[in-house]
């Protein structure tokens, strides 16, 4: 008992000085975000390792043992490593999560959730008076995301496409996989002063420096509702997996020219209509564009 103790405490001790590190490294002073990546446990999620670990110009490395001080950098954690699907980086998730500003009480859906770690980090930020709505396609990872709330109160685990899946109105929709264009039902659902974490990405992938600079590759952008405006603003570049259902041929050109053009900080509106001038489009696709006005 003393042991299990002692390794508690000194993983705690590990957990508090993580979370400054990703808070750090994303470039955040958010208290309330900080909290939750100090007290969620990471290896609750991703099962007993050892674990593989994605090493940039490495590849996937082995953990050195089961010990879960390993999960504790900004680091990605294979999940099914031969299809590339990880436990996405702590620091990138610590942006976007702050970005969207969970607040208790709220209503935060998370699509792609894989094994539910970040979740996890959703479900302490909107606290006892929220609630979560998890959903995730892959079959497989779904019965490890529903494993993993099981008894958990106010979490609802889907399986299913995030694109077709219905949910009740959220303050927060947290996207984690590519689209090329904003999923319709995502903006239907989304309540008034509720922030879309809306990942988009071009045809280079997602994986390694072949597929070229990520800032080319994709972007992610937070939609927020006010009124009858969608509020849209850069946060980062990004490079993810795809999410096949909100992708189509004309939005994926269209972005990869936009991504050349340079201007994505400069967006300010997302509008549900193709119309709007060209001069004033960062990115236009089939009945919606982003633009600087």
């Amino acid at each position: 008992m003393a042991q299990q103790m002692d390794r508690e405490t000194r993983l705690g001790i590990v957990r508090r000085a993580y979370a400054k590190q990703v808070l750090a490294a994303a470039g955040l002073a958010d208290r309330r975000v900080e909290a939750a990546f100090a007290t969620v446990k990471r290896e609750d999620f991703l099962g007993r390792g050892p674990w593989q670990i994605l090493r940039w110009g490495r590849g996937y490395e082995t953990s050195p043992s089961r010990d879960p001080v390993y999960l504790y950098d900004d680091v990605l954690v294979g999940i099914i490593p031969e299809r590339n699907l990880n436990n996405g980086q702590p620091g990138l998730h610590a942006l976007l999560i702050a970005a969207a500003a969970p607040k208790p009480g709220e209503h935060a859906v998370h699509i792609g959730a894989g094994v539910g770690y970040f979740t996890a980090i959703l479900r302490h930020l909107v606290g006892g008076r929220g609630r979560v709505t998890a959903i995730e396609f892959d079959a497989g990872l779904a019965a490890r995301l529903a494993a993993n709330f099981k008894g958990a109160k106010k979490v609802e685990v889907i399986q299913g496409d995030g694109v077709a899946v219905e949910f009740a109105p959220a303050d927060v929709i947290y996207v984690n996989a590519g689209a090329t264009r904003p999923a319709s039902s995502w903006l239907d659902r989304l309540r008034g002063g509720g922030r879309l974490i809306l990942p988009l990405t071009s045809n280079k992938g997602f994986m390694g420096p072949e597929s070229g600079p990520i800032e080319r590759r994709g972007a992610v952008f937070r939609i927020e509702r006010r009124g009858d405006e969608l509020l849209a603003r850069w946060i980062s570049p990004v490079a993810i997996f795809p999410c096949e259902s909100t992708r189509d041929p004309a939005s994926e050109a269209a972005l990869g020219a936009a991504f050349e053009n340079g201007r994505v900080r400069e967006v300010t509106r997302l509008y549900r209509r193709d119309d709007v001038p060209g001069e004033d489009c960062w990115v236009r696709g089939p009945g919606w564009c982003l633009a600087y006005r």
